[in-house]
């Protein structure tokens, strides 16, 4: 048990896990907009994604040559007591406000877009 929470811990101990965490809050997203939005190397945000991943935060599926990501549907009790810190002090906070604005950006393009973001990221 006490693995579990420093794990959790070093996962949220970086700003940019933070925000693709609360990026993830409402829906489902693709690995390529999760570039698009995090506008850093795939090799990068794959890396923030893994450590998200292996605390339990978030899962992954893959649809064809897609992956997607969301919120872990039946976190353990420490991650989804994580989470619900997480997103409760984050609630109001500026920097999240202007990523649900470019998240919804991100959104509106065309696989096709972010795919082509992805590969020259």
């Amino acid at each position: 048990m006490i693995e579990a929470v420093v794990e959790i811990a070093r996962a949220l101990a970086d700003p940019l896990r933070v925000r693709l965490l609360a990026a993830l809050r409402r829906r489902e997203l693709r690995a390529s907009q999760l570039v698009a939005f995090a506008g850093q190397p795939p090799s990068t945000v794959s890396s923030h994604l893994a450590a998200l991943r292996a605390a339990g935060l978030i899962t992954a599926r893959r649809d064809g040559r897609w992956i997607h990501y969301r919120l872990a549907a039946a976190p353990s009790r420490q991650a989804a007591a994580a989470l619900r810190w997480v997103f409760g002090a984050l609630r109001g906070d500026p920097q999240v406000r202007r990523d649900r604005r470019r998240i919804r950006r991100v959104r509106a393009r065309p696989p096709q877009h972010t795919a082509r973001v992805y590969r020259r990221a």
